[in-house]
Formats: C-alpha cells, sequence, structure tokens
C-alpha cells in the first residue's frame, strides 16, 4: 500500500471518528431537551418550567463549583437510580427505566460540557 492511500485511509478513520464524538455529543444534548430541561432549564442552569411548583429547586448543572464536587460515578446514579439513590430530591426521577446506560454516560460528559468543570476542579 502506498503512502499516500494509508493517509488518506487514516484520514478518512479520523474524520469518522470525529464526526462519531459529535454525534453523541448532539444526542446526549437531545437527551437533556428530552428528559431534563423541564425541570433544569433549556440552559441547564436550574430553571425550568416546572420549578415554580417545585419544594425544592433542581440543581444548577452550569454552577461549576458545585458540580465539581460530584464525580462522574454520582452523577451518573443520579440519573439512571433517582435523587434517592444519592440522598438527594425525591423529585429527581430515576430515568434508569427510559434511557439506557450509554445515553446516560453521554448526559453525564454533557453535564461536564455545561458546567465547563470536572470532579474535583
Amino acid at each position: 500500500m502506498n503512502r499516500s492511500r494509508m493517509l488518506f485511509i487514516g484520514f478518512g478513520g479520523l474524520i469518522m471518528l470525529v464526526s462519531g464524538l459529535a454525534l453523541g455529543a448532539e444526542q446526549a444534548a437531545d437527551t437533556y431537551r428530552t428528559y431534563c430541561v423541564q425541570c433544569h432549564g433549556l440552559q441547564g442552569n436550574g430553571k425550568g418550567l416546572n420549578v415554580r411548583d417545585m419544594s425544592v429547586q433542581p440543581r444548577d448543572h452550569t454552577d461549576a463549583k458545585e458540580m465539581a464536587t460530584r464525580s462522574d460515578e454520582d452523577l451518573f446514579k443520579v440519573i439512571k437510580e433517582g435523587g434517592v439513590a444519592v440522598n438527594k430530591s425525591v423529585l429527581m426521577p430515576p430515568w434508569g427505566g427510559v434511557i439506557s446506560d450509554e445515553e446516560i454516560r453521554g448526559l453525564v460528559v454533557y453535564l461536564r460540557q455545561l458546567c465547563k468543570c470536572s470532579y474535583g476542579r
């Protein structure tokens, strides 16, 4: 195989990888818009349509300081099992029966994008 053909194949694989990551990010954003914005808001700031009727206000996913105190495992668990699973609000429903573990992992990545933070930082 000549060098230019190998570069073409390698470049094609890179394009597929990058487009797959972009598609995954867009799918996570769609999942968030479908299941989370009613409480957490379109911007993820905890100001969704339902907040005025809630006794416990939803988490502000754009608050980097607060979100950095939550591990990815905790975020996964609260999405999958609901607020009660992590000693938080009973108003946060368990989504594990509705969305897949892969989609939940995508949501965790999306939450990190919203807060522009990582655990411990």
